[in-house]
């Protein structure tokens, strides 16, 4: 595991630091620490395990464009008692072409469009997808944010004969992510997160990889706004995990989570 995890960080630390890379002249800027819990399956034995999610989450916003990245630690417990422990990393920095071109590109509900570059890596599978794309920002009445992109999915990884998972042909990807306020009473509340699809492949033995749907919403209380601390400082909620065809398998589930953010 330790050896699996040297060959992940170089990665996990270039690409950060080149999605971050204008965080001195960010206009604005989030990090936030989330915990995950619930019981998930493995879709190649089918084995439930109790599993959680340490992520940092970052995005920030400057002149041109803006970055989010995240990096996942999970820890896997399954009846067994056997554990297992694995980092993933997704990042994406987008060049807001209005800001570029110093005209806005976009009407109406449309607000801008941005090109993206994504990458995104797996520790213990030594998977690594690259995702150029496009994406659109819109302004949706009551969101905080709406947008969607769709990009291609171009596989860089170093397949079974370096023992990871195994090399797939290259695909596309479409995605929508959002953050919805609301209040009850005087209580403060969101709903956000993200839907993906991403197309049918084939791996490098010739068998079909099926196109997956992954949705993962989020509800949150503001914990910390109910104790009079600093507002979207401290959330707990439920985020909802639904994955059809998990990982390209005929394998789908269904998983709460509880859920806690703190930002800082």
């Amino acid at each position: 595991m330790v050896m699996k995890i040297k060959n992940l960080l170089p990665l996990v630390a270039l690409s950060a630091c080149a999605l971050s890379s204008t965080a001195t002249a960010a206009n604005w800027s989030n990090t936030a620490l989330h915990i995950n819990n619930g019981s998930h399956k493995n879709p190649f034995t089918e084995q439930k395990s109790n599993t959680t999610v340490y992520s940092i989450e970052h995005a920030s916003g400057h002149d041109y464009g803006d970055n989010f990245f995240f990096i996942d630690y999970s820890t896997d417990s399954n009846d067994d008692g056997f554990q297992d422990q694995d980092f993933y990393f997704e990042g994406y920095s987008t060049l807001s072409l209005s800001a570029v071109m110093d005209e806005k590109v976009a009407s109406g509900a449309l607000v801008d469009v941005g090109l993206t570059m994504g990458i995104n890596a797996a520790g213990d599978a030594k998977v690594v997808k690259y995702l150029p794309g496009v994406k659109l920002s819109w302004d949706v009445p009551g969101f905080n944010f709406f947008s969607t992109l769709i990009s291609a999915y171009i596989d860089d990884s170093e397949g079974v004969a370096k023992g990871g998972a195994p090399i797939e042909t290259n695909s596309w990807m479409f995605d929508v992510a959002f953050d919805y306020p609301f209040m009850i009473g005087s209580q403060k509340f969101n709903v956000k997160g993200h839907a993906e699809y991403i197309a049918e492949r084939k791996d490098e033995f010739g068998n079909d990889v099926r196109a997956w749907f992954l949705a993962q919403p989020i509800i949150v209380w503001d914990m910390g706004h109910a104790l009079e601390m600093k507002e979207n400082t401290l959330l707990l909620g439920m985020e909802w995990q639904y994955w059809h065809n998990k990982f390209g398998t005929d394998v789908s589930e269904s998983v709460p989570q509880i859920h806690l953010e703190w930002t800082f």
